[in-house]
Order: structure tokens, then sequence, then C-alpha cells
């Protein structure tokens, strides 16, 4: 699975992916906003999860790779981590389509194998919802062809 993952912090993006590789993924990394929305836009096929820190170059910089993500492709799942969580913002990420909204620092959490946990959860629901959709195509195909 295609994972890109955003952060301005270099150790904390190869963390992530260091550990996103150990289960067999093949991950991305993008150090901004703006290279993010490059990297989504010319990604072919899109990114299955993009995993995307809160407050990078902006304090909404999370909020804008949320909408370069589902904007190229609607059932990209986004996970945003933040170290300065609060309730607004994961509203508000929420409300434009995020799988989930991670807080950084949890005490006596491993935030590393919390999402890498969050990931495969994103991806079974990426693979539940194209799946869904690839079944009402084949049914719409089929009931077109049986009206004719």
């Amino acid at each position: 699975m295609r994972i890109l993952v955003v952060d301005d912090e270099e150790t904390v993006r190869s963390a992530v992916r260091r550990r996103l590789e150990r289960d067999g993924h093949t991950v991305d990394e993008a150090e901004s906003e703006a290279d993010a929305a490059e990297k989504i836009q010319a990604s072919d096929p899109s990114y299955d999860v993009v995993v995307t820190d809160m407050v990078m170059n902006s304090e909404q910089g999370g909020v804008e790779v949320l909408k370069s993500a589902v904007g190229r492709d609607i059932f990209t799942e986004v996970i945003v981590l933040t170290a300065y969580g609060n309730v607004a913002n994961a509203v508000e990420c929420m409300k434009l389509g995020a799988f989930d909204y991670v807080e950084k620092n949890i005490p006596g959490v491993d935030v590393y194998d919390l999402l890498a946990m969050k990931v495969a959860q994103a991806l079974e629901r990426r693979r539940t919802a194209l799946a869904t959709l690839r079944r009402a195509d084949q049914i719409m195909k089929v009931t077109a062809r049986a009206e004719q």
C-alpha cells in the first residue's frame, strides 16, 4: 500500500516511514504542505493513506494537506497527527473527511505503534469502500444490459 507521510520535522517523517515500512508499506515523504500537494497531484495511482502533521508552515497545514488528498481521491484516508491537540481542530478535520486525528504525545502510549494500527484500520476502510464501489458499478452494468 502507498502512504505519504507529511511533517516539517525530518526526524518525525523518518521515524514514521521506518515504522510503516516494517509493516510492508511503500512510504513517500513530504516536508511541507506545498511538497505534499505536488506529490498528491502527481501520484498515480493516488495514495491509499496520507499521514500529516497538523502544524507545519502554518497552523492549518494539516487541513490543507487533507483538502489536497481528498480533493484528488475521495477514498484516500487521511490521518492527522498533532502535538497540540484541540477539539476545534479535531472536529474540523473530521468534518473535512479525515479518518482520524491522533495526538503525538499521549503518556504511556507508543505513538508509532498506535499510528501503525490506525493506518491498518484506514487501509481496511479504503479497501471496503472501493470494493463496495466496484460492486455497485457491476450491478449498474448488469441492470443496464438487462434493460436493453
